[in-house]
């Protein structure tokens, strides 16, 4: 485990096509510099300053990160959007045809032969802001520790964690909880009553 995002070559990109994230994340780069037309590729994607959602995504990647991803360049995309657009991707990828909180979209598989110093993309990690604010708000959470956990989820998904069977959930579970108890976010499978809580998630590997 490495808890220093910055002694990793990870550089992040943020694409935001629902301007109403601005409201969640305050700490966001300007709209203005950002399309909200999914087809105006060349406006959608901008180097974004530190904030919250970077913050939460380099943790998961310094703590989770194999050693041959610490020695390349690795670039991740957060991609912030309503449910609309992420129903499509449900739909369209996973059967699925409603929204979910975050969808992972994994560029790399366990077969890929890594370099080093090759440029890595690592994938993207895309969030839903209604069905994130309803969750929130269901669960009693404050609207940032529960994007931050999903951050959390989506990037320790591309970097190869799942939940298919009780032992990987609790082993990606427990992983979740040690890096935002880093963040100082409460543990988020608990809600006020003590029931667990799992978020509607999967991950796609190989769809770049």
């Amino acid at each position: 485990m490495n808890d220093d995002p910055d002694s990793t070559g990870l550089s992040m990109e943020i694409a935001i096509l629902d301007s109403c994230w601005h409201e969640i994340l305050p700490d966001l780069p300007p709209s203005d510099t950002a399309s909200d037309n999914p087809a105006d590729e060349a406006g959608q994607e901008i180097v974004a300053s530190d904030g919250l959602i970077q913050r939460a995504a380099a943790a998961a990647f310094a703590d989770a990160a194999p050693e041959p991803l610490r020695d390349n360049p690795v670039e991740l995309s957060l991609v912030l959007v309503d449910d609309a657009h992420i129903r499509v991707l449900n739909n369209d990828y996973r059967g699925f045809d409603k929204p979910t909180n975050v969808l992972s979209f994994a560029a790399l598989d366990d077969d890929d032969a890594l370099p080093a110093g090759t440029p890595v993309l690592l994938g993207d990690v895309i969030l839903a802001r209604e069905t994130i604010l309803r969750e929130a708000a269901d669960q009693g959470k404050a609207v940032t520790s529960h994007v931050s956990h999903l951050v959390v989820h989506g990037v320790l998904h591309l970097l190869g964690f799942d939940h298919e069977t009780d032992e990987d959930a609790e082993e990606m579970e427990g992983r979740e909880i040690a890096i935002l108890e880093r963040l100082k976010i409460a543990n988020p499978y608990h809600n006020i009553s003590g029931g667990e809580l799992h978020s509607d998630h999967e991950t796609m590997t190989g769809l770049q």
